[in-house]
C-alpha cells in the first residue's frame, strides 16, 4: 500500500458554480451549493485508487474578496465564511474583486484567482509538498499548470482535477471527467490528468455528504 500526501486546491466560486449547475435551479437559494472544503478533501482521500492510501496534507481555498467600503454586508458575510473555513483547518487565499466603472449595474469580477492557484500548484510541486495535487475547478486556464507538473514531476507528483458530475454538467462541460460510482444523481469525480493508462479515480457522493456552511 503506497501512502500519498494530498494537497487540494479549490477555486471556491468555480466549484460552487459547478454544484449549482449540476444539482440546482437558478431560482434556488444561494445557500444551496455551498460546501465544506475540509470534508471535501477528506472524502476524496477516503476513496483512493486501488493500491494507494491517501492522507490529506492541506486544503487551500482561493476566493474573491469583496470591497468592504462598497459592499459592507457582502464583505462581512465573506469574512465570516473565510473564518469558518480557517477554523475547520483550510488555508484561505483571497484576491480582491474587481469593480468596473458601471458597478453596481455590473457585478464585481474575480481577477487573479486562477493565476494565484496555478502559481501555488506549481510551486508546491517544485518544493515536494505533495504527491497528489488536486485542483477542484473546471477552469481550463489551469491546464498549463496541470500539464507542467505532469511533464516535469510525474510520477513523483500526480496532478488531478475534481468537479461535480451530473447529466446536466456532462452535457455542457469543457472537461469530460467520466462517470462511475454514482450515488443518486449527484457525483464528484476526480481523475489523473493526461494519464489515460492509469485507472481513473472516481469519487461519487451526494452533496449532503459534503455539508453546508
Amino acid at each position: 500500500m503506497v501512502l500519498q500526501q494530498v494537497v487540494l486546491f479549490v477555486d471556491a466560486q468555480n466549484f460552487y458554480n459547478g454544484a449549482r449547475r449540476a444539482f440546482f435551479d437558478p431560482s434556488d437559494s444561494h445557500v444551496l451549493g455551498q460546501f465544506d472544503p475540509i470534508k471535501l478533501g477528506e472524502l476524496i482521500c477516503s476513496r483512493p485508487p486501488p493500491g494507494f492510501k491517501r492522507s490529506l496534507r492541506e486544503v487551500r481555498i482561493y476566493t474573491g474578496r469583496p470591497d468592504g467600503s462598497l459592499e459592507p454586508k457582502t464583505y462581512a458575510a465573506h469574512i465570516k465564511q473565510c473564518l469558518a473555513w480557517e477554523k475547520a483547518g483550510a488555508k484561505v487565499i483571497p484576491r480582491p474583486l474587481q469593480y468596473l466603472s458601471d458597478w453596481p449595474s455590473s457585478k464585481p469580477q474575480q481577477k487573479g484567482i486562477d493565476v494565484a492557484l496555478a502559481i501555488d500548484f506549481i510551486a508546491l510541486a517544485i518544493d515536494g509538498e505533495y504527491n497528489v495535487g488536486i485542483i477542484a475547478s473546471t477552469d481550463t486556464d489551469l491546464n498549463p499548470a496541470l500539464e507542467f507538473v505532469y511533464q516535469r514531476y510525474y510520477p513523483k507528483c500526480l496532478p488531478e482535477v475534481a468537479n461535480w458530475s451530473s447529466p446536466a454538467v456532462d452535457e455542457d462541460s469543457d472537461w469530460n471527467v467520466g462517470r462511475s460510482g454514482v450515488i443518486g444523481s449527484k457525483e464528484l469525480t476526480t481523475r489523473p490528468l493526461l494519464t489515460p493508462q492509469i485507472t481513473t479515480s472516481n469519487h461519487g457522493l451526494p452533496l449532503s455528504e459534503i455539508g453546508h456552511l
